[in-house]
């Protein structure tokens, strides 16, 4: 049956694409993943395009008409991520949004809002924890949270850290936080923790430049056994570069100084929120959950690369469906290393830094006018946009 644009595709996260009948959401072959999500792609397209006036106005300009969205998961229309930095860009009225994201960004910067309505905001908890389960189990665990209590404090509005935190808290039990309040280590408190639940399995959780600098260090100067832990980390390497900090030192730091070697990062945004990508558990790249999928693009002719040619990841989720970001190119660069030959089915992929800033804005400067309309475009700053 066809879904009616006007309401959104019938399937999705909480049906088919995430599987509701399997807890496990790590199992399908790139060939079922292709064959199951690209009808899900595609009818997200429609319905995006038909309540989101600046999402048609783009697939327009691009000469798409509807109907015709692609062939192949690699060949859907994507929007560059940058774009919600500078647009609104919803397919729900605004008298539905439940709940506003923001993405992170340095003070000043200019941040992405994400809007979800109740059901987008319910898919989006129920495929984290589909996809987390993986790694953690269904048992909620005690948990270590590398972070400071204020950091979730406007519920209603948050950064991405913010989202990151309360989303991961409800994962487990009997929280303490590594900071307090005014965002100081508190090895008493983590002391104190490890007291009541160390000789246990226990989580934690954390951004990655903040694990190693407020726990590890922490915790292999006072000695603190972390053997017992589960870590589940996201961020990037780049706030630790000037410490020679890259993931096998990490993890092997962790190893020998506090016992840790259960550790999952996992790579996503708030553009495509409750869709993440994890670490296996050798260590050895991040994979795509089954309702979601990662396309490599070369930089300069946007074609898919080969298996172990770097490029411009894409990511690609059933999940969005209040907002049209079901198909981002990213401004992160990555490779994937083989495809239903590691740990788990699918694709495995890593991702190597950030796009220069000068190219990252070249992805997304074709899109403005488009998405902007011709008024806004043409009202807009020339000198003020190369300044931002």
């Amino acid at each position: 049956m066809t879904a009616d644009p006007s309401t959104g595709p019938s399937t999705g996260p909480g049906t088919d694409s995430a599987g509701a009948a399997e807890d496990f959401v790590f199992g399908r072959t790139q060939a079922e993943r292709e064959e199951i999500l690209l009808p899900e792609l595609q009818q997200l397209t429609e319905h995006h395009r038909a309540n989101c006036a600046g999402y048609d106005r783009i697939l327009g300009a691009l000469g798409i008409k509807p109907g015709g969205a692609g062939g192949t998961i690699a060949e859907l229309p994507w929007l560059p991520v940058r774009l919600f930095k500078h647009h609104d860009l919803a397919s729900i009225p605004p008298d539905e949004i439940f709940k506003t994201l923001t993405s992170s960004g340095t003070t000043g910067a200019e941040v992405s809002r994400i809007h979800l309505d109740k059901a987008a905001a319910g898919d989006q908890t129920r495929a984290l924890s589909r996809t987390l389960q993986a790694v953690l189990g269904k048992q909620r665990l005690p948990m270590l949270m590398v972070d400071t209590p204020s950091v979730v404090k406007d519920r209603r509005s948050f950064s991405a850290r913010g989202a990151g935190v309360l989303g991961m808290a409800g994962f487990g039990r009997d929280h303490t936080y590594v900071l307090d309040a005014e965002g100081r280590p508190d090895p008493e408190a983590v002391r104190a923790f490890l007291a009541a639940h160390g000789d246990a399995p226990f989580l934690v959780f954390g951004f990655t430049f903040m694990v190693w600098q407020y726990l590890y260090e922490v915790a292999a100067e006072h000695r603190l056994d972390l053997s017992q832990g589960i870590l589940v980390h996201s961020g990037g390497w780049k706030k630790l570069a000037d410490r020679a900090v890259d993931n096998a030192e990490f993890r092997a730091r962790f190893a020998a100084d506090t016992g840790l070697t259960r550790i999952h990062n996992y790579y996503g945004m708030v553009e495509q929120i409750g869709t993440v990508f994890v670490e296996g558990p050798d260590g050895d790249a991040l994979y795509c959950p089954d309702f979601a999928d990662v396309v490599v693009r070369d930089p300069r002719t946007w074609r898919e690369q080969p298996v172990g040619t770097p490029g411009v990841i894409e990511v690609v989720s059933t999940l969005p469906k209040s907002y049209p970001g079901h198909v981002l190119l990213t401004e992160d660069l990555g490779v994937v290393h083989g495809i239903d030959d590691g740990h788990w089915p699918g694709k495995r992929f890593s991702v190597l830094g950030r796009l220069p800033r000068a190219e990252a804005r070249g992805c997304s400067d074709t899109y403005a006018e488009s998405a902007a309309g011709p008024a806004e475009a043409a009202s807009a700053d020339p000198q003020g946009e190369q300044a931002a």
